[in-house]
């Protein structure tokens, strides 16, 4: 329950990067900042979701690692679409995060964009899609919620 709680607080961090700091800043500093935000929210919903999973006895142990994590997560919930498609998004933005020299474009305007290539393909990251990242994880919030609460899955 601890770990959700945390995940609602850094959704209310990426909340404020991406509709204050990125609205005045426009940088891909902030970009980079709130996908790392993003992560941080992902792993701690996933820890929510494999504690209560190890507290009924549907696992042995609750890995470390943040991919380990997510993949346990989507193994459990393999029938679940939005489960699978949070877990992969967050590795899509692990990679994002983590990718070498990714090209900043239009910095300081609307348009602010990270382009980056990950796995043979362009990636490109601006404001309008950090948005729509962040509105698909808020759904995914409410469902994990709904799990951990009894309410759901």
């Amino acid at each position: 329950m601890e770990s959700l709680d945390e995940a609602k607080e850094e959704l209310k961090r990426v909340d404020h990067l991406i509709y204050v700091s990125l609205k005045y800043t426009r940088t891909v500093d902030v970009l980079l900042n709130a996908i790392s935000r993003m992560m941080d929210a992902y792993d701690l919903l996933f820890e929510s979701i494999l504690n209560k999973a190890f507290e009924e006895k549907k696992i042995l142990e609750v890995p470390v690692t943040p991919i380990e994590r997510g993949n346990l997560v989507k193994e459990i919930y393999a029938e679940d679409e939005q489960v699978v498609d949070n877990v992969e998004l967050s590795f899509l933005l692990r990679k994002l995060h983590r990718s070498p020299n990714p090209q900043r474009e239009q910095e300081y305007r609307r348009h602010v964009t990270l382009r980056t290539h990950i796995d043979g393909r362009e990636e490109i990251v601006n404001i309008d899609l950090i948005t729509s990242y962040y509105l698909f994880q808020v759904e995914f919030y409410k469902k994990v919620d709904k799990i951990i609460n009894g309410e759901d899955g």
